[in-house]
């Protein structure tokens, strides 16, 4: 049930944000083990002229760049399948959008179970009341 929220250093496209999330679920799926039916994925585009690194637009280097963060409840994941995720996004991102700047960032952010919850339970009651 992990949420994703992504950013993309791109203009606006409905083609585009359906990649992402194809892309997203299967990765989040297959290295995770994410269950794709309750995992969500919001997309947000900033134009490359305002995603400013280094004191100079994206525009004006000629890259592009993401920023995405994956909401996880805490110790459902190994060290080595986040590493593995993180690389792996970065390099489908590279291949959806062009050469990325070096500072593209994602972040997989391990949750309390007792803190996160979707449909108004947390995965700790989740866990305590299996259906």
């Amino acid at each position: 049930m992990p949420i994703i929220n992504v950013k993309v250093s791109a203009e606006r496209s409905a083609a585009l944000s359906q990649r992402i999330s194809d892309t997203l679920l299967d990765l989040t799926t297959r290295i995770l083990g994410k269950n794709p039916q309750i995992t969500a994925v919001t997309v947000s585009y900033v134009h490359p002229e305002d995603w400013i690194v280094g004191g100079s637009s994206l525009a004006a280097q000629g890259k592009k760049s993401v920023y995405l963060d994956i909401k996880v409840v805490d110790e459902t994941n190994t060290k080595a399948e986040k590493a593995r995720y993180i690389a792996e996004v970065f390099a489908a991102f590279q291949g959806l959008l062009g050469e990325l700047h070096e500072e593209s960032y994602i972040y997989v952010q391990d949750v309390r179970a007792t803190a996160y919850g979707y449909g108004g339970k947390t995965q700790e009651f989740r866990h305590q009341h299996p259906q």
